[in-house]
């Protein structure tokens, strides 16, 4: 089966892609495309994957981090072996492909076409409001970018219908912001209904970005082409599988 790439017409002509699930190696719980090595899949499958991801983007390595729900931006000069802590990249250099993994949380990838600054972030809930799409901006600018020229796009996520939440996780947007009432809506009982795709679209339009958008498509509620943490967990599985996405100059 071939690969299954989303793109955003916002990136092209850069090279660039929200990978699904659909044309990997893996099996069982993590049938197809899991790029994630801290899985319990085997290592040797994920190798391949992320082989066939590489050979898409047409680069012979793939720039990752080790993902820890920070607002912590790297700058990327070339293919190190040691992955950064970080949950964002940026780069200038031509040729590196900017990675991310994500199973619900948001994948976010920039340009500013015109400088030649590109970069890739993971935002969850804790991510987004701490900040790590605005430092995103931030470190790019650092490389000659300007935010009136950088465009972003959202890929795969959990929509706010699938993002059931407590009365303590609201609390802590109010507490950041009185305004973030507005990205929640009422759910059964003491719940409550989050959207993590609008919350990141407005802090990047708020950052002053040329353009956001997101692909519009639900991790939680298409199991045929996303993996999902949160479904994995109501299903009672033992791992789940990592979608991965990327760009490159």
């Amino acid at each position: 089966m071939t690969l299954e790439i989303l793109t955003a017409d916002s990136l092209k002509p850069l090279r660039h892609g929200f990978f699904t699930r659909r044309g990997g190696a893996s099996s069982g719980v993590f049938a197809g495309l899991n790029c994630g090595a801290g899985s319990s899949d085997l290592s040797e499958i994920v190798a391949i994957n992320r082989a066939r991801v590489a050979e898409a983007m047409e680069v012979a390595h793939l720039a990752g981090m080790r993902q820890v729900h920070s607002a912590d931006v790297a700058a990327i000069e070339g293919p190190d072996a040691e992955k950064p802590r970080a949950d964002a990249m940026v780069t200038d250099r031509p040729g590196l492909a900017l990675t991310v993994l994500t199973a619900d949380c948001q994948p976010v990838l920039f340009a500013d076409r015109q400088a030649g600054v590109i970069g890739a972030a993971h935002a969850g809930w804790r991510g987004a409001l701490d900040g790590v799409l605005e430092a995103t901006v931030e470190a790019m600018e650092r490389l000659g970018a300007a935010r009136a020229r950088i465009t972003a796009a959202i890929g795969p996520t959990i929509s706010q219908r699938a993002y059931e939440v407590g009365p303590e996780f609201l609390h802590e947007f109010l507490a950041d912001d009185p305004g973030n009432a507005r990205f929640f809506a009422n759910g059964e009982g003491d719940r409550y209904l989050f959207d993590l795709p609008g919350f990141g679209l407005m802090r990047l339009r708020r950052a002053g970005v040329a353009e956001a958008v997101w692909t519009g498509h639900c991790t939680y509620s298409d199991p045929a082409r996303f993996y999902s943490y949160r479904r994995s967990c109501h299903d009672r599985e033992a791992d789940y599988g990592r979608l991965i996405s990327a760009i490159r100059l």
